[in-house]
């Protein structure tokens, strides 16, 4: 994994080719960032993951029943396991984010999912000032992908809003906790700019919310599916592990954290396969770091280290290993993605052993999340202890 030290510039042109696709809390700066912050924490606090559960529980149901479908009278089936997976983190972001209008939520995330791509084909194009005012097929597209997401999210936002004056009680959903956040301080501080949250900050945020959480979770799951594949002796270790734990049950939100040998792998995975394998900063001015002396362009390339002890034994500096970024602007969402993808990877284990089919080729290629170009295929074969 790298960190950049970039020349602003560089920054402002990268913003040109992203100003449709990412703002909200992963590119704000200064006093709006910690507002923004502050305001969205709690939709990722302990308890309130719990009452999200159930939306990660059904998500995980569905893929496993989709799979058995496809299984031969022998109980096993080659499949291209990526596109399920995607679709698997993209249902659980429509749930999770917008609860009762989940049909809406999967459109809305069809749409973003389009506008990515459209989005990579400008990073992979040559970057001709002034290219995205032009109105190229392309870019009225993106415009139009844009103005029908801000229109659905506008849609669901005044609904909810309409509700939760008329006295009903906030979802536990990802809006409904946002709306209802944002409520409860101006009401303590006054209906103000400077406090809650506007009809574009919650638009924006919900947009992040679907390509950050959905993105990096589905990789995460599709590369710890592959090494489990090419090392069976750590697949057993963790599916033993997770019937020790849940047995053939229903994953409690309590006995996740006792998976330590899945979220082990999981670390792992995100260090050998990092969903996005570079982070970079700007630098403002002349930095100094011990007798490194940082000047604007400069870049410093960060190794992560192995942990078969955990990561406090392995990563004797607290920031040589960071998956979800660091300090104070570390993931908001990291608990999230790694009760979805523990749940995930102890569904998958009760109910199939797996194995590389002959026809997979490893091509894992970052656009921008690291994807596995030319598929994810594996066979898999269905356990039945369950009806033993």
């Amino acid at each position: 994994m790298e960190v950049g030290l970039t020349h602003p510039g560089l920054i402002t042109s990268i913003h040109v080719v992203i100003w449709l696709l990412i703002v909200g809390l992963a590119t704000l700066e200064g006093e709006k960032w910690a507002k923004h912050r502050k305001l969205i924490n709690p939709a990722f606090h302990q308890e309130k993951l719990k009452l999200m559960l159930p939306a990660f529980y059904l998500s995980c149901t569905e893929i496993i029943t989709k799979w058995e479908k496809q299984m031969s009278v022998e109980g096993s089936s080659e499949l291209d396991v990526w596109p399920y997976l995607a679709n698997l983190t993209s249902d659980v972001i429509s749930r999770t984010a917008f609860g009762s209008s989940y049909e809406e939520g999967r459109r809305i995330f069809q749409l973003q999912a389009e506008l990515a791509e459209l989005t990579m084909q400008v990073f992979r194009s040559v970057h001709i000032p002034g290219w995205r005012f032009l109105p190229t097929k392309r870019n009225r597209r993106m415009k139009e992908i844009d103005k029908e997401i801000r229109a659905s999210l506008m849609g669901i936002i005044k609904n909810r809003e309409k509700a939760m004056r008329a006295g009903e009680a906030a979802n536990d959903d990802l809006l409904g906790i946002l709306m209802e956040t944002s409520f409860r301080e101006i009401e303590e501080h006054g209906n103000n700019k400077n406090v809650g949250f506007s009809m574009n900050d919650v638009i924006e945020e919900c947009k992040l919310f679907y390509l950050a959480g959905q993105e990096t979770t589905s990789v995460l799951l599709n590369w710890t599916m592959v090494l489990l594949s090419k090392h069976q002796d750590w697949q057993e270790r963790a599916r033993q592990e997770v019937l020790q734990v849940f047995g053939n049950n229903k994953p409690d939100y309590g006995e996740l954290n006792h998976l330590k040998i899945v979220q082990m792998i999981l670390y792992e995975v995100l260090r050998l396969y990092p969903p996005l394998t570079a982070l970079s900063r700007a630098v403002l001015k002349e930095t100094k770091l011990r007798k490194l002396d940082i000047t604007l362009g400069f870049k410093l390339a960060c190794q992560c280290p192995k942990f078969a002890e955990g990561i406090s034994k392995a990563a004797k500096n607290q920031v040589s290993y960071f998956p979800f970024a660091s300090g104070p602007r570390i993931c908001v969402g990291q608990n999230f993605a790694l009760v979805e993808a523990k749940m995930a990877m102890a569904m998958i284990l009760q109910n199939y052993s797996f194995e590389l089919s002959p026809s997979y080729v490893h091509a894992p290629t970052a656009v921008p999340t690291l994807h596995p170009e030319l598929g994810t295929q594996l066979i898999l074969r269905k356990l039945w202890c369950k009806n033993n």
